[in-house]
C-alpha cells in the first residue's frame, strides 16, 4: 500500500511542553485509522500535530512524500490534509451556507447538503441557531468542502445521541468507500474499532500499540489498561 502521511520520530507539544514523545507512524492510501486512548494520551495533539497547530521539537512528518512539518496549516490544508476539530469552530453568527462557502473549497454545495439533507434543510439557519448534533454536522461538512485527501477527525461522536452517532458513521464510511484516508479520534472505542480497520493506542504521549483492529479487540487487558473500559461482548448486548 502507498504511504500518504508519516510521522517519524515527532516529538512535539505546546511552547516549551513536550506532549509527543518520538512518535514514529506510517499512514496508507484510504487507510481506515482509529486512534484511541485515555484523556491526555496525547491523540488530540497527534491530529494537532498533523496540522501545525503544535510546536514540533524534532522528527519530521511527510505527505505525499513532501516534508511539510515547517508549512502553516493553510498550506497543509492546500496539499491535502483536512481537521474537524474537536472544538468544532464553525461560525455562529454566519448561516449554514455561509459557513460553507467561507471554506472557499471546490466541492459543490449540492455534494455537502447530500451527505448531509439536514444542513440543507437548515441551510438558512445560523450557526448559533444549530443543535449539537447539527453543528458537528456543519463542521464536517465544511472541511470537506476543499476536498481534503486525509480526513482528521477528533472526537466527531462526542456528546451527541445515538442516532447521530449512528449518521455520522455512515458518512464516514460513503467518505473512506470513496477512496479517502481516515483517521478518526474517539473516545468510543467499540464505534472506533468496527469502523476502522486499523488502529493505534496512545499512552502518556506514545504510541503503545499499533495493528489491526481486531486484534485489538481480542486484546481487552491491554484496551482496559490503556483506556479504562472494555469491549461489550455479544454475550452483554
Amino acid at each position: 500500500m502507498t504511504e500518504i502521511l508519516t510521522f517519524t520520530d515527532v516529538t512535539a507539544g505546546y511552547g516549551p511542553t513536550h506532549v509527543l514523545r518520538g512518535v514514529s507512524l506510517s499512514i496508507h492510501k484510504g487507510e481506515r485509522l482509529a486512534i484511541i486512548g485515555r484523556n491526555g494520551a496525547g491523540k488530540t495533539t497527534l491530529m494537532a500535530t498533523m496540522m501545525g497547530l503544535t510546536r514540533m521539537h524534532g522528527g519530521q512528518i511527510t505527505l505525499n512524500g513532501q516534508r511539510i512539518d515547517r508549512l502553516p496549516p493553510f498550506k497543509r490544508n492546500a496539499l491535502g490534509l483536512g481537521l474537524v476539530p474537536q472544538t468544532r469552530d464553525i461560525f455562529k453568527s454566519l448561516s449554514v451556507e455561509e459557513n460553507l462557502l467561507a471554506a472557499n473549497g471546490t466541492m459543490a454545495l449540492e455534494e455537502a447538503y447530500a451527505l448531509f439533507p439536514r444542513l440543507k434543510e437548515r441551510r438558512r439557519n445560523g450557526g448559533g441557531q444549530l443543535s449539537g448534533g447539527e453543528q458537528q454536522m456543519l463542521a464536517i461538512a465544511r472541511t470537506l468542502m476543499t476536498e481534503p485527501q486525509v480526513i482528521l477527525l477528533d472526537e466527531p461522536l462526542e456528546g451527541l445521541a445515538p442516532v447521530i452517532c449512528e449518521h455520522l458513521m455512515d458518512v464516514f464510511d460513503k467518505l473512506a468507500q470513496s477512496g479517502r484516508t481516515l483517521l478518526l479520534v474517539e473516545q468510543h472505542a467499540e464505534a472506533a474499532l468496527s469502523f476502522a480497520s486499523r488502529a493505534v493506542l496512545m499512552s502518556n504521549g506514545a504510541i503503545v500499540h499499533d495493528g489491526p483492529s481486531d486484534e485489538l479487540k481480542q486484546a481487552p487487558d491491554l484496551l482496559h489498561r490503556h483506556v479504562g473500559l472494555a469491549l461489550t461482548s455479544e454475550e452483554d448486548t
